[in-house]
């Protein structure tokens, strides 16, 4: 990934850092699911907060889909 402006020019897209991929919601780690690292890189999702880079399991990504949609700025709807 780059860290080019999105779509709309208005907001750098952030770089996600997949070293340590482990989920921040349930914590567990990527290398353990089938696939590895390389299936992780597509499946799990990932967030900024706080400057820093946060990952989200299949799981908890669909577990939490209201909430993680109800914090994104009203621009994005």
């Amino acid at each position: 990934m780059t860290n080019e402006p999105d779509q709309r020019g208005d907001h750098p897209a952030p770089r996600p850092t997949p070293q340590l991929m482990q989920c921040s919601s349930c914590g567990v780690d990527a290398s353990s699911e089938p696939g590895g690292l390389a299936a992780a890189r597509v499946t799990w999702t990932f967030g900024t907060e706080r400057g820093r880079t946060v990952w989200t399991c299949p799981a908890c990504s669909r577990r939490h889909a209201r909430s993680m949609e109800g914090r994104l700025d009203s621009a994005w709807w």
